[in-house]
């Protein structure tokens, strides 16, 4: 026998895209936000190419964006974080 499908309605659906979208970009941001200022942080005292390591902080952005995309395609759904309920 073949059992219905359940869909979610088009309300819910988009509000989880959105809060999905919210909560990546956030990731995003904060991450390079946070290596930005480590770079900077690291990189002045030591006279070190600071421009160069802060921007290096788009990489740890870019990182937390295939992260983000991981965790939307396995078993979390409504958010970008790999950790379980959230």
């Amino acid at each position: 026998m073949s059992n219905p499908i359940h869909l979610p309605s088009a309300g819910t659906a988009l509000k989880t895209a959105g809060t999905f979208g919210r909560d990546l970009v956030e990731r995003i941001l904060a991450t390079f936000l946070q290596a930005f200022i480590g770079g900077i942080a690291v990189t002045q005292p030591l006279d070190g190419s600071m421009w160069y390591a802060a921007l290096a902080g788009g990489v740890a952005a870019a990182l937390s964006l295939v992260k983000g995309l991981m965790a939307r395609f396995s078993d979390v759904k409504n958010s970008a974080s790999l950790a379980r309920g959230v």
